[in-house]
């Protein structure tokens, strides 16, 4: 996705954690991530919180007691999945609640018995993009307890470890589906993508419309493996580069962050 749409995105998240405290989970621990700064500190008290939100529907609210959403359910299963401890949430009713947002429209809802909107097609299919690697490690711990002691986990270490893993599940949603409903519903003759029909384009929907095609076109791979043709809907000119499901960043821009922040830091302590 281009800077400027990027930008925009960053600046409606930052709107929203002005008044939602898991948002401003996400963005803290994605940040840090990033810059490779991930520390025990920064995590502290924060799986609670998330697991706090979980609702008897199975998705994340934006805090107690309130109704499971499309964002705030990505938000806190990335977050989990950040500072390893997605094991802790209830995955089995996570996944019973999100099959059924993706409506007879073929896009995704961000809430039960709400209309379609295309930014969820990134909140919701995301969401499935994380479980598709996370489900075969969902009882393993990175902070093993032997004797009374625990091995420290480098946090940093998982968003790009992440990545690597295999998909060892099927895709949950119809990938070929979202694609459809996007490409029809939600993009705009003269460029852009909008929230839905009889809406107008803005930047907020086209970046995260962009996003979700492009999970729906690799849902089917990891980032070892070719991408299954079977997967692009439409002419192979509609495929997107594939983004880091964690982080919503062009993958090639995710390991290009990566490896600038490692060696900024390294480069600092040796000078220190």
């Amino acid at each position: 996705m281009c800077s400027s749409i990027y930008s925009q995105s960053l600046i409606e998240l930052a709107k929203a954690c002005a008044s939602c405290a898991i948002l401003k989970f996400v963005l803290k621990i994605v940040v840090a991530s990033i810059l490779n700064i991930l520390d025990d500190e920064l995590v502290q008290n924060v799986g609670n919180y998330i697991l706090s939100c979980q609702t008897y529907e199975g998705g994340i609210s934006a805090e107690p007691g309130t109704e499971a959403h499309g964002g705030y359910t990505f938000c806190g299963v990335a977050t989990m999945i950040m500072i390893n401890q997605v094991n802790q949430l209830d995955l089995p009713r996570l996944i019973d609640w999100l099959v059924f947002q993706q409506g007879k429209e073929c896009g995704f809802k961000g809430r039960t018995n709400k209309l379609v909107y295309c930014c969820y097609s990134f909140w919701q299919g995301g969401t499935f993009a994380l479980l598709q690697r996370a489900c075969s490690t969902i009882d393993q711990q990175l902070v093993i307890p032997v004797g009374g002691n625990t091995f420290k986990v480098n946090f940093n270490d998982i968003g790009h470890n992440f990545v690597k893993r295999r998909v060892e599940m099927e895709p949950l949603f119809d990938g070929r589906a979202l694609q459809l409903y996007l490409l029809l519903c939600s993009q705009e003759e003269n460029g852009g993508l909008k929230d839905k029909p009889g809406k107008s384009r803005d930047f907020y929907h086209t970046c995260y419309a962009l996003s979700g095609l492009s999970l729906s076109q690799h849902i089917w791979s990891d980032d070892e493996s070719l991408l299954m043709p079977r997967a692009v809907l439409g002419p192979y000119s509609n495929l997107l580069e594939p983004i880091h499901p964690l982080f919503n960043v062009v993958l090639e821009r995710y390991h290009e962050a990566r490896d600038f922040f490692t060696t900024f830091w390294l480069s600092n302590i040796i000078v220190l």
